[in-house]
This record gives C-alpha cells, structure tokens and sequence, in this order.
C-alpha cells in the first residue's frame, strides 16, 4: 500500500509543478501522517517528480517563440539569473518561472540546480511541520 502512496505523491507532485492542477502539499502530508518513517523517500519522490515537472515547464518555455518581457520581469530575471527559480515553489507564480527561464534560454543545468534546491527546500519545510505537528 505504501508503494501506491508514493505513487500518487510522485503524480501529484509532477502535476502540480506544471499547469495541470495538483496539490503535492496536500499528498505529501497526508502520506506522512500515514506513513511516517518513510520520511525520506517521501521527501525524495516529491522533490524528484516536482522538480520533473517544473523541468518540463522549463522545456515548454526554450520550445516557445521569443518576445520582449515586461521589462520589470525581464530585469528581475537578468539581475538573479538562474537563482530566481529557487521561488518556483510559490502559489500562482511559481509554475510561470520555469516557464519564463526557459523562453530566455537560462543556462539548463544551472537552472535545474536551482529548481532542485527550492523544492526540496519547500518540501522539507512542510514534512518537518507536518511531523512536528502529528507527534
């Protein structure tokens, strides 16, 4: 049953990181009150598929013909480079991020580090809450 449980926090996670809806926070606190001490992999499914899912997004972006951004937008990108994909994690603005990183071609790998970084910082914060909560 658990094996079914990491699933559907891998889907749910993958879909809410792009346009599809989906509440990965939801799912991952769920599981953990189900299941505990299966933290780790926990942890590790949902930071995976939702930094899959918003890689996606970022692809969808680089695939998108180029126009001029609001140049507040654009200045905000310019100035914090690939960093600022660390806040893809935010309500409402965060699945347009990857998706503005990559129609400015932002440097992949980089881009991915940062992706990376912000979700497991976001999911870890919410286990940690989660489990502080229910103990």
């Amino acid at each position: 049953m658990v094996w079914l449980g990491l699933g559907g926090l891998a889907v749910s996670a993958f879909t809410s990181a792009t346009i599809l809806p989906g509440n990965s926070e939801l799912a991952l606190s769920a599981f953990l009150y189900k299941w505990p001490e299966w933290l780790w992999p926990a942890l590790l499914v949902a930071t995976v598929a939702n930094t899959a899912g918003s890689i996606t997004s970022l692809w969808l972006g680089r695939l998108a013909p180029r126009k001029a951004l609001p140049p507040r937008l654009a200045g905000w990108f310019q100035r914090f480079g690939p960093a600022v994909l660390v806040l893809s994690w935010l309500p409402v603005i965060g699945d347009a991020i990857p998706l503005a990183a990559g129609w400015l071609r932002l440097p992949w790998w980089s881009s991915i580090l940062w992706l990376t970084l912000g979700k497991a910082a976001r999911y870890l914060a919410l286990a940690w809450g989660v489990l502080l909560l229910s103990s």
